[in-house]
């Protein structure tokens, strides 16, 4: 039998790990790939296929999954990802390839927060206009920062994990590159010395990123709140529920095979 082909649609930390953990749990009966669009500068990489690049859109990517046919796909992309997300959506649906999302747990406030939940950058920029918070601090990656360049009395500071393209459009701000980890000690420290008065984030969840949320906590800083977009596919929160998922994809296909006389499905005990 030939090996079974995965496509785990990566680029974030939780892909990576999970695309090991696929290596690391099936072997050789698993043809993992894990694709990156490549806007990461030198991302760690997992030990499996790697392709790098965007797919061309649905048709791209349904074409890719034709060609390779490929039998399973994790989209363990940013949850703010919407575009290769609903891409995968499409062309899974279209070609009838089971697609299940990775979800990182949603951050949760306590009576400590003060959190203000937005739509949209746009609107997260319109609030630090409305509230008039002199200081903020923006931790919301390179895409959509032109919201932000009506802000012309607001001082930015910009973290980003890699240099951008072309020098910020942002009237008073100052830029820092850092890929982390980051720690609650380290986040208030940072936070206090540019004294800041706000902070504006996307709800990505999960643990990565959620110091400086702590350290905000800490410090009796509001925090604006991009809210994550919404999907539509099955979707699980953690590593070992894809794992089972996809475990029950391969013993599917094994008794698929199995019962066209081509392989033995005690193979796979223990998968």
């Amino acid at each position: 039998m030939t090996p079974f082909r995965l496509l785990v649609l990566g680029g974030t930390g939780d892909a990576r790990e999970l695309a090991a953990q696929v290596k690391a749990r099936f072997g050789d009966q698993i043809s993992c790939v894990y694709s990156i669009a490549g806007r990461t500068d030198a991302p760690a990489l997992p030990p499996v296929e790697i392709r790098r690049g965007g797919f061309g859109g649905v048709s791209g990517l349904t074409k890719y999954l034709c060609t390779t046919e490929c039998d399973a796909v994790v989209d363990a992309t940013h949850p703010f990802a919407e575009r290769i997300s609903q891409n995968a959506l499409i062309a899974c649906s279209d070609t009838a390839t089971p697609l299940v999302a990775l979800t990182r747990p949603a951050w949760q406030p306590t009576p400590a927060d003060d959190w203000r939940t937005v739509g949209s950058l746009a609107a997260a920029a319109a609030m630090v206009a409305r509230r008039g918070w002199r200081r903020v601090f923006v931790t919301t990656g390179r895409t959509g920062l032109e919201a932000f360049e009506a802000l012309r009395e607001t001082f930015l500071l910009v973290r980003l994990f890699g240099n951008p393209h072309a020098p910020l459009a942002l009237h008073r701000h100052e830029l820092i590159v850092d890929r982390g980890p980051f720690n609650v000690a380290a986040e208030g420290a940072l936070q206090r010395r540019y004294r800041i008065d706000a902070l504006v984030a996307k709800a990505s969840g999960g643990d990565a990123t959620q110091p400086k949320l702590l350290a905000a906590r800490g410090l009796g800083l509001p925090v604006v709140l991009v809210r994550r977009p919404s999907g539509t596919q099955l979707s699980v929160g953690s590593h070992a529920a894809v794992l089972e998922w996809v475990g029950r994809r391969l013993r599917e296909r094994c008794n698929a095979e199995s019962r066209k006389g081509r392989v033995d499905p005690c193979t796979l005990a223990g998968h």
